[in-house]
C-alpha cells in the first residue's frame, strides 16, 4: 500500500512515495499542477497521503487531492511517538517536528541530534525515550553571506567555497569566507560536543540543502563516527506519522 508524502516549503515542494518504510520515488517541484498531481496518482495509485506545509495558503492541488483519497494534514498532535515538551507546541515548525519524528523512527535506541541546514540552520535533539524539549535556530550559510553584504556599506557579497580551509583570510573575500564558514562549523561543533557530552550514545543526523557542507566538515573532525547523512529525513518522518494514525 503506497503513501504519497508532501513537504511544502517556502521555495519548493518535496514529494515522495513510500511502500511501508521504503521510499520508492522522490522529486522536488516549484509548483504542482492538476495534471502533474493526476500523473502521480495514476502512476503510484497511493492509498493515502500526508501534507506538511510551512505556508498558510492552501493550493488548489491540495483540495483536489483530498477529494480523491484519504489525506492527512500534519499537525503537532499527530506526532504520537514523540513526547513533545516544547512550551508552545503549536508554534513549533512542522518541518522540524517531522525531522524529529523521522530521527526517532529510524534510530529509536539512540538519542539523535538533527542538524537541518537550509535557509536557517536548526539544531533539534530527541532522546532514546522520544523526549523532545526544544532546539535552536541560527542563520544559514547563504543568509550569513547576504547579511554581511546588505547590512554593511563596503563588504562584497561572497558565496560559499567548498575547498576553503584557511583559519584566517589574507584579503577581504577570504576574511568573509573564514568568518562565515569557520564560524558556522565552530557553531555546529559546539552543539555536537555539548550533545555528546550529555548523551554519549547520540547520532548526528544531517539534512537540508546545505547537508554536504556539514557532512564534509564534520566527517573530517573528531565527530565523524557519529555523523549520518539523512537527506530525506523530513519525508521519512511524515511517512512514519501516517502509520501512527492507523
Amino acid at each position: 500500500m503506497a503513501s504519497l508524502v508532501f513537504d511544502i516549503g517556502n521555495s519548493f515542494i518535496k514529494v515522495a512515495v513510500f511502500e511501508a518504510e521504503n521510499m520508492l520515488w522522490t522529486q522536488r517541484y516549484r509548483q504542482i499542477s492538476e495534471a502533474l498531481l493526476n500523473r502521480m496518482l495514476n502512476r503510484f495509485n497511493p492509498a493515502n497521503a500526508i501534507i506538511s506545509s510551512v505556508q498558510s495558503k492552501i493550493f488548489l492541488w491540495e483540495t483536489l487531492l483530498e477529494k480523491q483519497l484519504k489525506t492527512f494534514r500534519f499537525q503537532y498532535q499527530m506526532a504520537k511517538s514523540i513526547k513533545n515538551h516544547y512550551q508552545n507546541p503549536e508554534k513549533l515548525g512542522l518541518d522540524r517536528l517531522a525531522a524529529v519524528v523521522g530521527a526517532h523512527f529510524l534510530y529509536p535506541k539512540n538519542s539523535n541530534l538533527i542538524i537541518d541546514a537550509g535557509t536557517c540552520v536548526t539544531y533539534d535533539a530527541v532522546d532514546a525515550g522520544g523526549n523532545y524539549y526544544g532546539g535552536s535556530i541560527s542563520p544559514g550559510l547563504k543568509m550569513r553571506f547576504k547579511a554581511l553584504k546588505f547590512f554593511t556599506k563596503k563588504l562584497p557579497l561572497v558565496g560559499p567555497e567548498t575547498g576553503f580551509d584557511h583559519n584566517f583570510g589574507s584579503n577581504t573575500q577570504e576574511a568573509i569566507l573564514s568568518g562565515v564558514q569557520n564560524g558556522l562549523c565552530f557553531e555546529a561543533e559546539g552543539f555536537v560536543h555539548r550533545q555528546i557530552n550529555h548523551q554519549p550514545e547520540t547520532n548526528i543526523l544531517l539534512t537540508g540543502g546545505d547537508l554536504n557542507f556539514f557532512d564534509t566538515h564534520l566527517k573530517s573532525s573528531i565527530f565523524a563516527a557519529y555523523v549520518k547523512p539523512e537527506p530525506y529525513l523530513v519525508l521519512k518522518g511524515l511517512n512514519a506519522v501516517i502509520h501512527q494514525q492507523e
